[in-house]
């Protein structure tokens, strides 16, 4: 027998209730909703730009796959199982890797992995060793696996490289943590990356260069006919670290006569690289 109540229970009238509920709360419903509201944070400077590009990063990695951005077996740089130890050191200086897959009869068969710590402390030792005495077990992926399913094995079992494997089990490429992270941060550079500035400044446009903190305030000047005072440091990144009056993080910025500054790579000791770009009214 009915109450006289409309009969609201229905599944559909609660879906479209609760359609109603969410857009008047402005709750977001999927990851497009998510995202317009982060972008519309970073408009409103809730979040600055690099912080959004980490979370859509992060969002991006949960719908990526590893043959998403594995290096293919054929750009990996490896290492023969039976070659002695001594004879593979010319390879592992140019290319200053820190593992290195270890192969049995060619790019598909990977038995192992060699890493440059556990060479450098056998061969003192014995240099006609052969490299498969010391490799270690290979961790091994299929190309299907989700990156941050990875990521979490990565970090759980402290695992730095994993071999990836085809349909066949034959050797696919290799995925390494940096490769992940690099999907959230952007490109990691460290000491053995070419390094695009290896000249002091480097020019990406008319606009924008990527300055070496190092760089003499007498060649910065010179270079952009500009007159930046040097009377209490040497450096553009002294510079900024004085007018700044503390060691800043990496994304801070600072405007110096007509130049903005922002740190790009930064430690608790000194400014490393910094981009500037070129005020105009």
């Amino acid at each position: 027998m009915s109450d006289g109540n409309p009969p609201s229970s229905h599944p559909h009238q609660k879906r479209l209730i609760e359609r109603i509920s969410h857009f008047l709360t402005g709750e977001p419903q999927d990851q497009e909703d998510l995202l317009a509201i982060l972008r519309e944070s970073q408009e409103k400077q809730l979040l600055d730009s690099e912080a959004l590009a980490m979370m859509e990063g992060v969002m991006h990695v949960a719908e990526m796959r590893v043959r998403d951005i594995m290096i293919p077996r054929s750009q990996m740089v490896v290492v023969a199982g039976d070659a002695e130890l001594e004879s593979i050191f010319p390879l592992v200086i140019e290319f200053a890797h820190s593992r290195f897959p270890v192969i049995e009869e060619d790019r598909s068969k990977v038995i192992g992995i060699l890493l440059a710590k556990d060479l450098l402390a056998h061969a003192l030792n014995n240099k006609k060793l052969k490299v498969s005495a010391i490799m270690r077990p290979a961790s091994v992926v299929p190309e299907s696996k989700r990156l941050n399913v990875l990521l979490k094995e990565f970090r759980t079992e402290r695992n730095h490289m994993a071999i990836v494997v085809d349909e066949y089990g034959n050797a696919a490429g290799l995925v390494t943590i940096e490769d992940i992270l690099e999907q959230i941060v952007g490109k990691i550079e460290d000491e053995h990356d070419e390094d695009e500035t290896r000249e002091y400044i480097y020019k990406r446009n008319d606009k924008e260069f990527v300055v070496n903190a190092l760089t003499p305030i007498e060649e910065f000047n010179e270079y952009f006919s500009a007159e930046l005072e040097d009377d209490e440091c040497d450096t553009v990144g002294g510079l900024v670290v004085q007018r700044l009056e503390h060691f800043p993080k990496k994304g801070e910025k600072i405007d110096i006569d007509g130049f903005n500054f922002e740190v790009l790579r930064a430690d608790d000791r000194r400014v490393h690289l910094l981009r500037l770009k070129l005020i105009t009214d």
